[in-house]
């Protein structure tokens, strides 16, 4: 790709993701407005599943290829970058915004603030789980999808309290299928300029004489979480946190069961059944572990502010130096 053509497409889809970042975070309000379901679950479910589709596509593309430790890395490390760093980045900017004002944490409904803990409990305790069994078959990942699945319908059932709802005229009501296309429309074109660029910054990290393996690492790691980054940091600055925090922690929650079901899974449908070693992903694993646990304990104590996003983002920054100190190291 010409460097001129890589800049321009640079500027053009910044633009276009936040364009279509907005349009996603108006929309997904309108749904939940309408639908009676709480901003937490439509970010757990329908924003969730639509900004893991990057992951998801890693994870049919390794099942093919027979490179299945590169979703189960990204799968893990997805959900690293999803707390430690979009969760950090929200604390920051809203405490530097409003100083006297900072805690980012919403006031989550009962059923909502149960999605939030069970996600962040299965986003823990499956890859520690792994960790412990050493090897992970598909039979593992048959049970995680199903997992998925039978939660996934559960979480479609639950309704706010009428009292609670906010009023939406009759006219409106009638928009909700419009309204949900709309989303996925907005979603659609955050995935596709996330992609583009990622493209466009690989080009000219390449012309700037960057090594590819240090590409892979960073540019390619994190523009796999570019959806829920530019989503989640809206949808913050909009006054919408529940909305992501549902999307933050459904992700990971996609991520460990979905996405890591049909890595694990797919393989034995073309006759290429495998076993994965799951040792090699202890760093990972740690580092995920310790992350959600922070994040639990912050939840716990109602407080998610300035002091909170700086250990985040240094949760963050160890991980990216650590990963990448992996890296240098090897042969």
């Amino acid at each position: 790709m010409d460097i001129l053509i890589a800049l321009i497409l640079l500027a053009v889809f910044l633009i276009v993701l936040n364009q279509s970042s907005l349009m996603t975070i108006t929309y997904a309000v309108k749904v939940s407005d309408i639908a009676g379901l709480g901003k937490t679950t439509v970010g757990f479910s329908l924003l969730a599943f639509s900004t893991s589709l990057p992951e998801l596509s890693v994870a049919f593309t390794s099942a093919f290829t027979g490179e299945a430790r590169v979703s189960v890395g990204n799968v893990i490390g997805s959900n690293i970058v999803n707390i430690s760093l979009i969760v950090g980045l929200a604390a920051l900017i809203m405490g530097r915004r409003h100083p006297h004002k900072i805690n980012v944490i919403p006031s989550f409904a009962r059923e909502e603030l149960k999605s939030v803990y069970f996600g962040l409990f299965i986003s823990s305790i499956i890859p520690l789980s792994l960790l412990f069994i050493v090897q992970a078959s598909w039979i593992i990942g048959l049970i995680l999808i199903v997992v998925f699945v039978v939660y996934t319908y559960k979480l479609s059932k639950i309704r706010i309290p009428s009292e609670n709802r906010n009023n939406v005229p009759e006219g409106e009501k009638m928009k909700l299928k419009r309204y949900v296309l709309f989303t996925l429309a907005g979603i659609f074109g955050v995935i596709i300029s996330a992609s583009f660029l990622v493209e466009s910054a690989v080009a000219i990290a390449e012309f700037a004489g960057v090594p590819r393996i240090l590409i892979g690492a960073t540019i390619i790691a994190f523009g796999t979480s570019l959806p829920e980054l530019t989503l989640d940091l809206r949808s913050f600055l909009k006054g919408h946190p529940a909305l992501a925090f549902g999307d933050i922690v459904g992700s990971s929650f996609v991520n460990t069961t979905l996405i890591l079901g049909i890595t694990l899974f797919v393989p034995v449908l073309f006759g290429t059944p495998l076993t994965m070693d799951m040792i090699v992903f202890q760093n990972l694993v740690i580092f995920s572990l310790i992350t959600n646990l922070f994040f639990w304990y912050f939840l716990s104590t109602g407080s998610i502010g300035l002091k909170e996003g700086l250990v985040f983002l240094f949760i963050y920054i160890l991980f990216l130096a650590t990963t990448l100190g992996a890296i240098n190291l090897s042969p």
